[in-house]
């Protein structure tokens, strides 16, 4: 028997097994080490609790007891403000704000190409170009620091890595230019958060490619 959204008692996040703005929610909080339920989510057919839940029935959306939050960016901010240890984000206002514009600008320029890859056709070899150039003029944004814009790792690199990890099945190739990318996946990628963050649909996508 599926148990009622209205009464979970554990915190609860709704999710698709394969979308970048869900592995988001799902990598800050395995970066947090916050135990909760993950409800896999057919985008094509919400279920009903989750359109109860949002008006909108998107994902990510999570549900701590009687409060109900959707639109990745609240969810992320709202478990690092939840669950402080260890914090995602800096201090200071300044870095904070250069932080929150920089995941805006990923989610117009980066995620809208990943979106038009994903639809297939001829727009999406223009998309991988045009994803590959975005990627490439973020390179001092990467050799700046061990994370993105960032001394400690962040929720940007929350929204970052899932891009990263996704490159070989986009078929988006850095070359050698962007191997100071390449390598900053790599360290979050190894990190126990990362592996626990991840569906078998995602691990999947970077097997399927070394198979090849």
């Amino acid at each position: 028997m599926v148990q009622s959204a209205r009464s979970r008692t554990v915190l609860t996040l709704y999710t698709t097994a394969d979308d970048i703005q869900c592995h988001r929610a799902r990598l800050v909080l395995a970066a947090k080490g916050v135990s909760y339920e993950r409800v896999l989510v057919d985008p094509a057919k919400p279920p009903e609790d989750l359109i109860d839940l949002n008006p909108y029935a998107t994902v990510p959306t999570l549900v701590d007891r009687d409060l109900t939050l959707f639109d990745a960016s609240v969810v992320c901010e709202y478990i690092d403000e939840r669950y402080p240890h260890p914090p995602l984000m800096p201090i200071d206002p300044l870095s904070r704000a250069r932080l929150r514009v920089a995941a805006v600008r990923i989610e117009k320029d980066w995620l809208s190409e990943v979106d038009i890859i994903r639809a297939g056709g001829r727009p999406a070899d223009v998309a991988r170009k045009r994803l590959r150039e975005h990627l490439l003029a973020a390179l001092p944004l990467f050799k700046a620091s061990k994370f993105f814009l960032n001394a400690e790792m962040s929720l940007v690199d929350c929204l970052v890595a899932p891009v990263i990890w996704r490159l070989p099945w986009l078929q988006v190739d850095l070359g050698r230019e962007g191997k100071s990318i390449i390598d900053y996946g790599e360290r979050l990628f190894h990190s126990q958060g990362f592996a626990r963050s991840m569906t078998d649909q995602e691990r999947a996508m970077r097997q399927l490619h070394e198979q090849e």
